[in-house]
C-alpha cells in the first residue's frame, strides 16, 4: 500500500471539505460532521448568509417600506397564518387579592386550535393602566411556565417549583407581581409545552417540532403568532391604556419579547434580558443551539437567508427597546452580542432615535435576571411608557 493510501478518515474528510470550499468536488467523499453536530462544511454555509434584506443592505431605502417588506418576510417564514378573525372569547375566574393588585385567571383563544389559560394581574385604583405582556423562559423546566414569573396562588405544588425558579434566576422575586405592585397590568400565558399546556419532556421537543413541520406548520411560528395575539388581547382590555403596552421577557422570553415587538404594532416598547446575538456568531462549536431540542422554539426555517437575528428585532425601530446581557452568560458568545448590539444601534441611529435603544452588558453576571437588573428595567419602563 502506497503512502497516499494511508490517509486517515479525518485527513481525507478535511481534504474533501477544503476542495468543496474551493469550489471543487471530491468523488466518493464521505459525509462528515465535526465538533459534534456541525457539518464539516459549515463555514461555507455561514459564508452564504449575507442577510440581503437587512436595513442598510436592502435596496429598499424608505424605512417604512423596508419595515413592511421585512415583517412580511418574517411572517411568511412563520408557516402559521394570522389568526385575527378568531374571537378571543375570554373567560375570567380564580380571583385572589395581591399586594396592591388583584390576581385572576383568564382563558382565551389565541388561535383557532385551542384555548389557553393564563394569569392577569390588575393594580388597585382607576385605570386605564400601562401594561406588560410578560413572556416566560424555556430553561428546560416544563412543569411551570407563567408561574415562573407570576406567583401561582392557585397551586401549592407549582408554587414550590416557582419559588425554586425565582430563587435561581430572579433573586427570589416574582417579576409579574413586582410589576403589578408598581402599577402595571400584567398578562402571562403558557407557551405550548409548559404549565397547563404540558409538561413536555425535554427529549420530546425535537419530535414535536418535526410533527409541526410534517403538518406544514411550525412550533416556533405558533409561539410567535400566539404572542402576537396575546399582545392585541392585552391592548384591547378596558383596564389597559392601549398606547402603553410593553413586552418583557428573560431568556427565551426575551427572544419572544423582541420578536413580538417586531410583529405587533400593539407593543410600544420591549425589554429583553439575555437573548440577543448575531446568528453566525452563535453557531459555533459547543453552543447550546447546536443541540437542537429547545432551539426549535426559536427556529423559522429559511429566514436566515434574508435576515439576521438583530435585523428581525430592528423591525420594531424606532420604538423604545432595551437589551441586557450577562458577560458570563455561556449561551451567547460575547462576539455575537457585540455584533448584534452594533447592528441594532445602527438602525436606531439611522432613524434619529438612538436614545430610544438601550443595550448593556453586565460583566459580572451570567444567564440571570437579578433584582438589580429588574429595577433598571422597571425604571426604564416608567420612563418610556
Amino acid at each position: 500500500m502506497g503512502a497516499h493510501e494511508h490517509l486517515g478518515r479525518r485527513r481525507f474528510v478535511v481534504g474533501a471539505g477544503t476542495a468543496l470550499l474551493g469550489g471543487g468536488a471530491v468523488s466518493g467523499a464521505e459525509a462528515a460532521v465535526v465538533d459534534g453536530p456541525l457539518p464539516e462544511f459549515h463555514p461555507a454555509l455561514k459564508d452564504a448568509l449575507t442577510f440581503p434584506l437587512a436595513w442598510g443592505r436592502s435596496p429598499v431605502r424608505d424605512f417604512r417600506a423596508w419595515r413592511r417588506a421585512a415583517r412580511a418576510t418574517v411572517e411568511e417564514h412563520l408557516l402559521v397564518e394570522r389568526q385575527d378573525s378568531t374571537p378571543y372569547a375570554p373567560e375570567f375566574g380564580d380571583r385572589s387579592p395581591g399586594d396592591g393588585f388583584t390576581r385572576e385567571s383568564v382563558t382565551v383563544s389565541l388561535t383557532r386550535y385551542e384555548r389557553v389559560r393564563g394569569v392577569l394581574l390588575t393594580p388597585h385604583g382607576r385605570g386605564p393602566f400601562p401594561a406588560v405582556l410578560l413572556l416566560h423562559d424555556h430553561g428546560a423546566r416544563f412543569d411551570i411556565g407563567k408561574e415562573k414569573l407570576v406567583r401561582p396562588w392557585y397551586d401549592e405544588t407549582r408554587l414550590a417549583s416557582a419559588r425554586t425558579w425565582a430563587d435561581k434566576y430572579f433573586s427570589g422575586r416574582f417579576v409579574g407581581d413586582e410589576l403589578a405592585r408598581r402599577g402595571y397590568v400584567v398578562l402571562s400565558l403558557d407557551a405550548l409545552g409548559w404549565g397547563d399546556r404540558g409538561p413536555l419532556a425535554y427529549e420530546q421537543q425535537q419530535a414535536l417540532a418535526s410533527t409541526f413541520y410534517n403538518l406544514g406548520s411550525s412550533l416556533a411560528g405558533l409561539m410567535a403568532r400566539e404572542d402576537e395575539r396575546a399582545a392585541a388581547f392585552l391592548a384591547g382590555l378596558d383596564r389597559v391604556d392601549a398606547r402603553r403596552v410593553a413586552a418583557v421577557g428573560f431568556s427565551m422570553g426575551a427572544y419572544r419579547a423582541w420578536q413580538t415587538a417586531a410583529l405587533s404594532d400593539h407593543i410600544a416598547a420591549a425589554a429583553s434580558v439575555c437573548w440577543m446575538t448575531g446568528l453566525k456568531e452563535m453557531m459555533v462549536p459547543g453552543n447550546n443551539t447546536l443541540r437542537g431540542q429547545s432551539a426549535y422554539y426559536m427556529l423559522h426555517p429559511g429566514l436566515a437567508r434574508h435576515l439576521d437575528i438583530p435585523d428581525v428585532a430592528s423591525i420594531a425601530a424606532p420604538r423604545p427597546m432595551l437589551f441586557f446581557h450577562g458577560g458570563l452568560d455561556p449561551l451567547f458568545p460575547a462576539e455575537g452580542v457585540r455584533v448584534a448590539y452594533d447592528k441594532l444601534r445602527a438602525v436606531w441611529r439611522a432613524r434619529n432615535a438612538e436614545e430610544r435603544i438601550r443595550v448593556k452588558t453586565w460583566p459580572e453576571l451570567g444567564h440571570v435576571f437579578t433584582d438589580q437588573m429588574q429595577d433598571e428595567v422597571f425604571s426604564w419602563l416608567d420612563d418610556v411608557l
